[in-house]
């Protein structure tokens, strides 16, 4: 398996330490190679090609030793897709079967509009020449199947683990809380919008923007609204405030323009949260409008205000939001679910060898 480094930041990180915390590396023998590390440029250079020298070694043992082998890429976008063909490629050429792992929401826009000629056919020559291509959602695998017709495709959803769930009186009346990384694409600036429109009706209104980015902009936002004294920027947090953060939080809010599926998303409602989100990518095949979340339209600030205001105001919808999002966890987003997915598709590549 090849992805960033599982102690890293965002969503890959989080599967891949979901998938190792869950045994699924121990049941099937998995080695995990990382060819992404935060840090200075030379560092992440250095990072990178030392990731693709053990996926090379890898692939070569695994060839000469005759052994079944599968390379399973966890990829985004832009630089992630470059390093990721390229591991990809050297694994065909070992032998090897191959796993284009599809994460990141703007692998559409990436793919159709900012790659050129050159780079589309590249794209669709590896989707199409992966043994198979895992997305995220159907709507994500209607977009590949569509952009690379050759491509066989398999939904695996994220998953996340069943949380202890946190007292009822560990919530604070109006915190709405964001976890994410802070800018545009992310909706954050429309959630300070629809904040200034609820601070009038809701005096206890707080909201706690995690993550990292644009943290200026957001503060320069929030003050030319008259919500600074709202507004709570504490950085990214790690998995321990995480969990305390949505203990506190009467709502969670995912804004977002577009998305594959979203592990913070999984993590709220994990943690039997309210959700008020955007209807983009994966989320409208696990929220449903009304049922176990609050869907609105992107880049609406006042559809988000007033979903954001209806489920403030009224304890029992937040109550029944909260176990609905639970249920629906439970039920078909569980670790279970996904590492039983995954390793039939392991056993059945490693097979056709």
């Amino acid at each position: 398996m090849v992805g960033t480094t599982p102690e890293g930041r965002g969503g890959v990180a989080s599967v891949v330490s979901v998938l190792r915390r869950h045994g699924l590396f121990e049941r099937e023998d998995v080695r995990y190679i990382a060819t992404h590390r935060s840090g200075p440029r030379l560092a992440r250079a250095a990072g990178a090609l030392g990731g693709m020298w053990r996926v090379v070694l890898a692939c070569l043992r695994a060839c000469l030793g005759g052994r079944p082998a599968v390379v399973h890429a966890h990829v985004a976008s832009r630089g992630s897709f470059l390093r990721k063909s390229l591991v990809l490629l050297v694994a065909r050429m070992s032998g090897c079967k191959t796993i284009f792992h599809l994460h990141g929401a703007e692998f559409r826009e990436f793919s159709t509009q900012e790659a050129g000629r050159l780079l589309r056919h590249w794209i669709r020559h590896t989707l199409e020449r992966s043994s198979v291509v895992i997305a995220l959602s159907e709507s994500w695998a209607q977009f590949v199947r569509a952009f690379a017709p050759g491509a066989r495709v398999a939904v695996v959803p994220n998953a996340v683990p069943l949380p202890p769930l946190a007292p009822a009186d560990a919530e604070v009346p109006g915190r709405v809380l964001f976890l994410g990384r802070l800018d545009t694409s992310k909706g954050v600036f429309e959630l300070l919008d629809a904040a200034a429109v609820l601070a009038q009706r809701y005096p206890e209104l707080r909201i706690v923007i995690g993550g990292e980015g644009d943290a200026e902009g957001v503060r320069r936002r929030a003050a030319a609204l008259g919500i600074e004294d709202r507004i709570e920027l504490p950085g990214w947090i790690d998995a321990q405030a995480r969990a305390l953060e949505l203990a506190r939080a009467s709502v969670f809010c995912l804004p977002s323009h577009a998305e594959g599926l979203p592990m913070a998303l999984l993590e709220a409602m994990a943690a039997r949260k309210a959700v008020v989100a955007c209807g983009v990518g994966g989320v409208p095949e696990v929220l449903r409008d009304g049922d176990n979340g609050m869907l609105v339209a992107p880049r609406d600030a006042a559809a988000l205000a007033a979903a954001l205001g209806s489920v403030l105001g009224d304890a029992a919808l937040r109550t029944r939001l909260g176990k609905r999002a639970r249920a629906t966890i439970e039920q078909h987003y569980s670790t279970e679910v996904m590492c039983g997915k995954l390793s039939a598709i392991y056993r059945e590549l490693a097979g056709a060898r």
